[in-house]
């Protein structure tokens, strides 16, 4: 296998020799709808992005999981962890520029797949350790380890608002009559905080001229590497919570 050209100065991570070879596929933007509820309710971004993330990708990522364990019999929660993380790290230095776009806009799009991608990492991460990702109290490990809550009542509370505002959009509209300049800087920074603190620099990249070049894909990868290893260590020791969620 060959290293990929490097990108902004920076080199993927490496698969160590023997590993399956990993899909070089581009990062996913999230979906229409979600970006139309966060645009909505920026204030609660995070939460509908959390809640939308188990719904979508759970599934994928238990499915990943189980394929992996079928065609390498005996393979390790770690080795499944390490194939996750360099997967989705690598998918994170790509998502600064997915959107194409010039000024806020850009920006916000950027941080929102930068989130979806890191969404998928800590999905996959559980699935890897046999904790099921699909159970609902994975939205609340999204918004604990991406540091969005401190702690997990906190995150739990904000979930119930933003499916509470998610059933009332559904049924009575969004009110739309807020200027879209101010809309997307709130969703901006609600991303970006999801998306990890540095990660907030992406706004300014975007709407700077010159300044994406100095920040390059450094702060995607670093942001993704320091929640990956948080969600390592959160599903493999487990906690008092974790036991009857796991998969066989």
């Amino acid at each position: 296998m060959t290293d990929s050209v490097p990108v902004d100065g920076e080199t993927t991570v490496p698969a160590p020799p023997g590993a399956p070879a990993e899909p070089q596929d581009a990062p996913e933007a999230p979906p229409v709808n979600l970006w139309d509820r966060m645009r909505d309710d920026p204030q609660y971004a995070p939460e509908h992005l959390a809640l939308e993330a188990v719904r979508r990708l759970g599934p994928e990522a238990a499915q990943w999981a189980a394929r992996e364990r079928a065609a390498r019999p005996g393979v390790s929660a770690d080795e499944l962890a390490d194939q996750a993380t360099r997967r989705f790290v690598n998918r994170a230095r790509l998502s600064g520029a997915v959107s194409g776009a010039a000024g806020l806009p850009g920006a916000v799009v950027d941080v929102g797949v930068l989130a979806w991608t890191q969404a998928r990492l800590v999905l996959h991460v559980a699935a890897a350790y046999g904790v099921d990702p699909v159970h609902p109290d994975r939205a609340t490990d999204l918004l604990v380890l991406q540091k969005v809550h401190k702690v997990a009542e906190s995150a739990r509370l904000a979930l119930g608002v933003a499916a509470g505002r998610e059933r009332a959009g559904a049924l009575f509209g969004a009110a739309g009559d807020r200027p879209l300049g101010r809309v997307l800087l709130q969703l901006g920074v609600r991303l970006a905080q999801m998306a990890g603190v540095r990660a907030a620099k992406r706004i300014f990249a975007k709407v700077v001229p010159g300044a994406a070049i100095v920040l390059g894909t450094w702060a995607n990868s670093s942001a993704t590497r320091d929640l990956a290893e948080r969600a390592r260590a959160h599903y493999r020791t487990g906690t008092d919570h974790l036991p009857e969620q796991r998969r066989p």
